[in-house]
């Protein structure tokens, strides 16, 4: 049988990242949980502090296909590379030029919301499609591919 999976990210802003993520893969920032209008209003009612409100967000898919992105606060900052990253696959079944190009564009999309780009790795057939590899306003790396 097979099971959900959710990813979950340490982070120091998870709202922010959230917001991020959501815009990055077209989905949304959570809802607050039935019965609540609003984040605000549900985390009132469970008498969570002002200073722990930003210890959690989530992102989920619209359609409900996707995994569930939940981020966490940690007290530390990210020291080293991920030994697991995230693929947006922001061209899939585009080739050569027309890939990169549509990669390049969604780069300098990303970058207006806060990511960095760290490199870009050209196409090498018949395995290498070409991707570029990105980080998130935290520093954690992910690629266009």
């Amino acid at each position: 049988m097979a099971r959900e999976v959710q990813i979950t990210i340490d982070c120091a802003d998870p709202a922010g990242l959230a917001v991020f993520w959501a815009e990055a893969l077209g989905y949304q920032v959570q809802g607050p949980p039935a019965g609540f209008e609003s984040w605000e209003q549900a985390l009132d009612a469970m008498g969570v502090p002002a200073e722990r409100r930003n210890d959690a967000s989530a992102v989920v898919d619209p359609d409900g296909a996707g995994p569930r992105l939940f981020f966490q606060r940690v007290p530390e900052g990210k020291q080293v590379k991920n030994r697991l990253h995230l693929d947006v696959r922001a061209a899939p079944g585009l080739r050569g030029d027309e890939r990169m190009a549509a990669l390049e564009a969604e780069a300098d999309r990303l970058i207006a919301h806060g990511a960095k780009r760290l490199e870009r790795f050209e196409p090498h057939p018949p395995m290498g499609a070409g991707h570029i590899v990105m980080a998130d306003p935290e520093g954690n790396e992910f690629c266009l591919d």
